[in-house]
């Protein structure tokens, strides 16, 4: 069994909430704090008992939280990018986070202000503004939907069971 396979945590109103281990998982079934929704991993077994492998569960109780945002990192900043560079289109595997509005001029660490670029077209921009580098971005950069698809995208590749429970947020 592999108990660090990750499993989709339902909330009371099939709200997706988190993914966490198998184990845990398990744990919550057993405390009686979650129920299982979906198994599609067979079965574990004790020396007297045997027990469904988790794929997703679901909590008893409503969880009331505040709404995610997406946390502003160089991996996310990629991510909403779509790993291309936002100056020539190209997509590399050198990637580089670039400041639309350079720091030395006021430009701030903001979803609005970060772009991918590759190491040719960073290095042409340089410490200079679009106009000045005669440059112009593909996009415009925002900050990416808190939304569950978006949230839980790299999770839905690898388990496309998740799908059904995760659309609909």
């Amino acid at each position: 069994m592999a108990v660090h396979a990750p499993v989709l945590i339902l909330n009371a109103n099939f709200e997706p909430l988190n993914v966490c281990s198998t184990r845990r998982a398990l744990g919550l079934i057993l405390c009686g704090k979650a129920t299982l929704v979906m198994n599609g991993r067979g079965q574990t077994h004790t020396v007297n008992r045997s027990f469904p492998i988790p794929s997703v569960i679901r909590l008893g109780r409503m969880v009331h939280r505040p709404r995610r945002k997406v946390r502003l990192t160089k991996r996310e900043i990629f991510r909403r990018d779509n790993y291309t560079c936002q100056y020539c289109g190209r997509t590399l595997q050198n990637l580089t986070v670039d400041h639309v509005i350079p720091k030395r001029l006021g430009g701030t660490r903001s979803w609005e202000n970060l772009v991918t670029a590759c190491a040719p077209c960073n290095h042409r921009k340089g410490g200079r503004t679009l106009e000045e580098a005669h440059m112009r971005l593909l996009h415009p950069p925002k900050e990416p939907p808190a939304s569950a698809k978006y949230l839980f995208d790299e999770y839905i590749r690898q388990h496309e069971e998740w799908r059904p429970y995760i659309e609909g947020w």
